[in-house]
């Protein structure tokens, strides 16, 4: 096995010794719903005028190590002319490619997006995107009852995608939209980051805003050594993969209203694989859920002195509903935190077994 994955890390770099990427369009629905609109950046190389909302990039080449200023919007970024106008809950689409025009080249790793408020300054007026604060709105890893990534369908062709929260405050924002490629991540500071960043105005009467701890700076929202950075068991699909970064924003209502909240959906043999933004409720994934549920029983019946644990009485105005095309459990956000504390107060206490 130990031979495998270092031949599939070396098959892999070679592969990719001259190739690698940017975002070359973006495509977005009209807000009044008339179609779509395309905007082209000029490639790396090519020249010409940026009349696009997509930032331009001086090179196609992988940025390494998560203190390069790179990292933000790409090398040496720089604004176009033009911003997108997008409606919330509007799906935007990138289309990647390499330098020359041809196809993205890598499929390991996570697609990545943030979003960041550039206040009453329009994005593309931005000189340095380092200077705003982003919020995560959805990440993509390996695909559900596959050993594939998501990235896999850039490589063959297909744009990857974001949506805009469905209840975003309305205003000027810049969208970072990643890939970190990891195929040779098995290397500490190996990992390939390719971000991209395109200027929107977000229309409509939203409320959401995500709250001080959502917000992260690039470069420092990442760590060489965070576990979904630097990835040893990254060609292994039985080994969970753990995104970077913060997690996915709760965007609250500015006016203190309830909370939105995110959806998570598992992947393949892995959990917590697929994560996007969505308004319906909390999610715990099934297996975290039974999991939780067996240590707090056990925990119970090793201090009741039981031989049949005990049930766990709930009292509920609203029950746990499931979303139904997934196979994820949606819980109310309150019953999730307490079952969290109550799980961490056994584990301080010692009356808690490792999993």
């Amino acid at each position: 096995m130990k031979i495998n994955v270092i031949f599939l890390s070396l098959l892999s770099a070679v592969a990719s010794v001259s190739a690698h990427g940017v975002i070359a369009e973006v495509i977005f629905p009209n807000p009044n719903g008339s179609g779509t609109t395309t905007r082209k950046v000029p490639l790396p190389g090519q020249g010409g005028a940026n009349n696009s909302p997509i930032r331009s990039v001086s090179s196609q080449d992988p940025n390494y190590g998560t203190d390069n200023p790179a990292i933000t919007c790409g090398p040496d970024s720089k604004a176009g002319t033009q911003v997108a106008e997008v409606a919330p809950g509007a799906e935007m689409s990138f289309v990647w490619k390499d330098a020359s025009g041809g196809p993205w080249p890598h499929n390991i790793g996570p697609i990545i997006t943030y979003m960041a408020s550039c206040g009453n300054q329009n994005c593309n007026e931005i000189n340095d995107p380092a200077d705003l604060k982003w919020f995560k709105t959805e990440q993509l890893g390996r695909k559900r009852n596959s050993p594939n990534w998501f990235q896999d369908d850039i490589k063959n062709g297909d744009p990857s995608t974001a949506t805009i929260p469905k209840n975003l405050a309305p205003g000027n924002y810049m969208i970072r939209h990643e890939i970190i490629a990891l195929h040779i991540a098995t290397t500490i500071r190996k990992a390939e980051f390719y971000p991209g960043c395109v200027a929107v105005r977000v229309t409509g009467s939203g409320t959401g805003v995500p709250k001080a701890s959502d917000l992260v700076s690039f470069p420092g929202a990442y760590k060489d050594n965070d576990p979904g950075i630097f990835t040893p068991n990254i060609f292994d699909a039985n080994v969970e993969y753990e995104f970077p970064g913060p997690e996915i924003a709760d965007l609250a209502p500015a006016n203190g209203g309830a909370n939105a909240r995110s959806l998570a959906t598992t992947g393949g043999a892995n959990a917590n694989l697929e994560e996007r933004s969505n308004q319906d409720g909390d999610a715990l994934k099934p297996r975290r859920f039974s999991r939780i549920m067996k240590r707090l029983l056990n925990a119970e019946q090793r201090s009741s002195g039981s031989a049949e644990p005990k049930p766990i009485e709930k009292r509920s105005t609203t029950p746990p509903s499931t979303d139904k095309g997934s196979d994820t459990i949606m819980v109310p956000r309150r019953y999730s935190r307490i079952m969290k504390r109550l799980v961490d107060d056994l584990a301080k206490n010692g009356q808690l077994p490792p999993l």
